[in-house]
């Protein structure tokens, strides 16, 4: 084997490595940018006087212009490996998403729905992101919970008010927000709504049993079991 073709993985690897690196600094910064833009998308969806709605259209897109770029930055000294977007896949369609909005040929096409589709893929690249980012910024478990809990609630009051299953979005938000916690609590009875109810439903007992564990590892936390000496019997010599 030549010394070229043993450098090459050693050089992969060692870009790997410094695109980590660089994703675990940008960790923080980024994962702000992230909490913050998920209030963005929410103004962009209530906002109805002109000019807000283009002041927010454009932080929007300037934050979706950072995240590209931190992206590209990190495919960069990745080199660009296969490994790097295989890892990362999901990210690029969340990117992508946004774009959507922009194919007005295919708008046309009344089953495609691009708007729609593009107005559903931003909700929940938001609601990805912005949970992403809590993790990022939270290192306890119950105020990680905490902040994920309210992306979900966010999220889903922007779903159904998107889908327009209730057309007052403090409703959407009052509905969800109790589903969250409940499992219940939608009133609306459409297809996309029941759904929406059954995802929370199954989110609300995950929440239930990591409180749970939580608060059973607090109590427990500390407490080695006691172990008795064993006393062996005297014996006569």
């Amino acid at each position: 084997m030549s010394s070229e073709s043993r450098r090459a993985p050693a050089q992969e690897a060692e870009q790997e490595a410094a695109a980590e690196r660089l994703a675990a600094r940008l960790d923080r910064p980024m994962g702000l940018l992230g909490v913050l833009f998920l209030f963005v998308f929410l103004g962009q969806m209530l906002v109805t006087e002109p000019g807000w709605s283009l002041g927010l259209s454009i932080a929007g897109w300037v934050f979706w212009a950072v995240f590209v770029a931190e992206f590209i930055l990190r495919a960069y000294v990745a080199g660009f490996q296969k490994a790097f977007w295989k890892r990362n896949w999901w990210q690029v369609i969340f990117l992508l998403v946004p774009f959507l909005r922009f194919v007005r040929a295919l708008q046309a096409v009344r089953v495609l729905r691009v708007a729609r589709v593009a107005r559903v893929g931003g909700i929940l690249s938001a609601g990805v992101r912005g949970s992403r980012s809590a993790g990022r910024l939270l290192s306890s478990r119950i105020g990680w919970l905490a902040a994920v809990t309210v992306v979900v609630i966010l999220a889903a009051s922007q779903l159904l008010y998107a889908f327009e299953s209730h057309t007052d979005y403090t409703s959407a938000l009052y509905e969800s927000a109790l589903a969250t916690v409940t499992g219940t609590g939608i009133t609306t009875e459409d297809p996309f709504s029941k759904g929406v109810q059954l995802v929370l439903a199954v989110y609300s007992v995950g929440v239930f049993a990591t409180l749970a564990g939580s608060v059973g590892a607090y109590f427990l936390r500390g407490q080695d079991p006691v172990v008795e000496p064993v006393v062996e019997p005297v014996r006569d010599e």
